[in-house]
């Protein structure tokens, strides 16, 4: 059985994992950051394409779906984006609505998307959306992934905080599931972090970071 996440929050709108001691997106603006980091990161929404395919590690608030999924729409994209996000403690569905709203850009999609949240659907499809939620450990279920990434978003909490989510093996089955001129980013810059991603077979580049993070990790799958 899944343990479900365990929250405080910060003025109401802004998540903190009790479990990790960790806020579930930037304290200053979780939207700017996840556009800075994961979509640009990633160079979205350039490389869109009928089913592209996102894969996460670290599902959280739901907040970098719905960014994607927005960005898709907005991007003039056709068919479908296949999102497939892994997560050991998910958030009960009212707390996810919750730190939604503090994005009402994103109203309309968290809207659209509640319905499924509330019922407990794991996978589900809409007209422009293939998703999937795995449930568990990523360390035990990243090498079943069927369809093979086209961008990662690698948003574990902090490495010091969070480091299963950073285990080398982890990130060697991250690059096992990238497809050809795959990429992957992530707010992090810890050396070790990086240090995987290469031998893992990425080639790995350092970017400024958001906000007041000096520094952040892209990497890219040679074709």
């Amino acid at each position: 059985m899944n343990q479900t996440a365990e929250l405080s929050w910060r003025d109401g709108q802004v998540p903190v994992s009790q479990r990790f001691d960790d806020p579930y997106f930037s304290l200053e603006n979780g939207l700017a950051e996840t556009a800075y980091v994961f979509l640009a990161g990633n160079e979205l929404p350039e490389r869109f394409h009928d089913g592209f395919h996102i894969a996460e590690l670290g599902f959280g608030t739901g907040l970098n779906l719905l960014a994607a999924l927005h960005l898709w729409r907005q991007s003039g994209q056709q068919g479908k984006l296949h999102f497939t996000s892994f997560e050991a403690f998910p958030m009960e569905a009212s707390a996810m609505l919750q730190a939604q709203a503090a994005f009402p850009e994103l109203s309309d999609i968290s809207a659209e998307l509640s319905e499924h949240w509330h019922a407990g659907e794991a996978t589900f499809e809409t007209a422009d959306l293939v998703f999937t939620l795995t449930l568990g450990d990523a360390r035990k279920t990243v090498s079943n992934m069927a369809q093979k990434a086209d961008a990662w978003f690698l948003d574990g909490f902090s490495p010091a905080k969070n480091p299963e989510l950073w285990e080398a093996g982890l990130l060697a089955q991250v690059a096992a599931q990238t497809a050809p001129n795959g990429t992957a980013a992530t707010y992090t810059a810890a050396g070790h972090v990086r240090r995987a991603l290469a031998e893992a077979g990425f080639d790995v580049e350092r970017r400024t970071g958001f906000g007041r993070k000096r520094h952040m990790t892209t990497a890219r799958m040679p074709a």
